[in-house]
């Protein structure tokens, strides 16, 4: 009764409104905690901050309890992701040595809006499925950043040791080059001793982000397109089925109309036999009747 109840409660659209305001309202919160504002407004957001929190708690109480098995709300990994940050919330801001994983996970909380929204879920749920792709793709960068830091540290250390000192400050140098943020500078003072290294950062920019940063958005897009004809080819599938099954439906009514009008002339001939048998049955007892008058007229004479 109360499963029942818990469910009819977390399927209720105020009830999901309510907890996405709450969670915006609770982002706010932490955000203006970042800023120096007088005591009274810092008391405000601690004592809101508690109220969220326990909201928040009862809110995944309900939950949990709207589920028949304890299993079954552990199937959708929404679910887990909501308690762990919930839980999390739970450490204490103040007088705590894991202070900083609470603010954290406070900070973090803002994620749940992907949970209960289905177009954020729906975005994750793509960015997850596309990771392995994007793996790959990330894998060769690191390769193309190594490749080209290990030559941009052999040809400028001497230039400017503090873009490109070693291999690793080198690729810090050529992230910066990927944002297109100034790269023009780094690209002048080597063209000063090398007036050729414009083909180092020309081939590095046309690589790395006009080739395998488009490759990731167009592998995003394309599980996005993926998903979709999913969804329409399940669909497509379906309506076969529903067509196959209502011809199937049709060919068994027709064959029972058949069966039907079969049955409605043997019930036909029955009943004509059944009226034969009465009408010799009637003159049978009429004969018997007609012999038994005579008899008994025989009998008075």
């Amino acid at each position: 009764m109360l499963v029942k109840k818990f469910k009819s409660i977390t399927s209720n659209k105020f009830f999901e409104k309510l907890v996405i305001a709450i969670i915006l309202i609770s982002a706010l919160m932490i955000g203006l905690s970042t800023y120096s504002v007088p005591e009274w407004i810092e008391k405000f957001i601690y004592l809101f901050d508690i109220t969220i929190t326990g909201f928040f708690a009862i809110e995944i109480f309900i939950r949990f309890k709207s589920h028949y098995k304890v299993r079954n709300f552990f199937k959708n990994g929404w679910n887990i992701f909501d308690s762990i940050i919930v839980i999390g919330s739970l450490i204490p801001i103040e007088g705590s040595e894991v202070v900083f994983l609470g603010r954290l996970l406070r900070i973090i909380r803002v994620l749940r809006l992907v949970s209960f929204m289905p177009e954020l879920r729906k975005l994750a749920e793509i960015l997850f499925r596309a990771m392995p792709k994007i793996g790959n793709i990330c894998l060769m960068m690191f390769i193309l950043f190594y490749i080209y830091a290990g030559f941009g540290s052999l040809l400028f250390a001497e230039i400017n040791p503090d873009l490109w000192a070693d291999i690793s400050v080198a690729m810090l140098t050529l992230f910066r080059v990927l944002t297109l943020e100034s790269w023009t500078q780094i690209m002048y003072e080597t063209m000063a001793v090398y007036p050729l290294s414009w083909i180092y950062y020309v081939s590095f920019i046309f690589v790395a982000v006009f080739a395998l940063i488009n490759m990731m958005v167009g592998v995003v897009v394309d599980e996005f397109l993926t998903g979709e004809d999913s969804k329409m080819t399940s669909k497509l599938e379906d309506n076969q089925q529903m067509m196959k099954d209502n011809q199937q439906f049709m060919k068994d009514n027709q064959q029972f109309m058949k069966d039907n009008q079969q049955f409605m002339k043997d019930n036909q001939q029955l009943m004509k036999d059944n009226q034969q048998i009465i009408i010799k049955s009637e003159e049978e007892i009429l004969k018997k009747l007609d012999r038994i008058e005579k008899k008994l007229n025989g009998n008075q004479d």
